[in-house]
């Protein structure tokens, strides 16, 4: 399984992509919205619950795999053309 990781680090759509691959489990999971993590305390007690839950901890990781994954390719790794990719590859349109 080969992936551009150099790539995928440099380009903000990826991190958008695999920071909500871990914040929708959460929230879906504790039935929690933005407004109940007003405090430092609240945000420690969610992660430190999430932590705790194998079964949490198994939708974010079924969630951040799924993000990872590129659905242009029938195999887990990266074409061969994203593979040669210095930088996020622009639309041109």
């Amino acid at each position: 399984m080969k992936i551009n990781w150099k790539v995928r680090i440099r380009n903000p759509q990826f991190w958008m992509t695999v920071g909500l691959s871990v914040i929708t489990p959460l929230f879906a999971y504790y039935g929690i919205t933005g407004a109940d993590l007003t405090t430092w305390q609240s945000v420690w007690t969610l992660i430190m619950d999430a932590v705790s839950n194998p079964y949490v901890l198994a939708l974010i990781a079924v969630s951040t795999y799924n993000a990872i994954l590129d659905p242009t390719t029938a195999s887990l790794s990266d074409s061969s053309r994203a593979l040669t990719y210095n930088k996020p590859k622009r639309d041109e349109c």
